[in-house]
């Protein structure tokens, strides 16, 4: 699985008996498409944050520029870290093992 752009490590759940494993994702890709989100504010100098002005501090509705994401296959976004996106491979294989605690949505 996108070996690339991910690292898992075994960890032990008390009380589970199954394996589990935490996903550390490696990459970063600045391609989110701000004109076809539905609203995107950035970080200004007036907020009082000056290490965070021009990043993003909200988007709705969002959508990314896939000819910017290269041969990425599971990344965050640059200057918006709450969205894992992952490629549509990926997505079939995460659901074929069951996972949980997520959701997937077309960006």
């Amino acid at each position: 699985m996108a070996s690339n752009d991910v690292q898992l490590f075994p960890v032990d759940v008390e009380g589970q008996a199954e394996p589990y494993y935490l996903l550390v994702v490696a990459r970063t890709v600045r391609c989110i498409d701000d004109a076809a989100c539905e609203e995107v504010r950035l970080w200004t100098p007036e907020d009082g944050r000056p290490e965070k002005v021009g990043r993003y501090r909200a988007v709705s509705g969002l959508r990314i520029d896939k000819s910017r994401v290269g041969d990425a296959r599971v990344f965050r976004l640059w200057g918006w870290h709450p969205a894992l996106i992952v490629d549509g491979e990926t997505k079939e294989a995460l659901e074929r093992i069951g996972i949980s605690g997520g959701r997937f949505d077309e960006v």
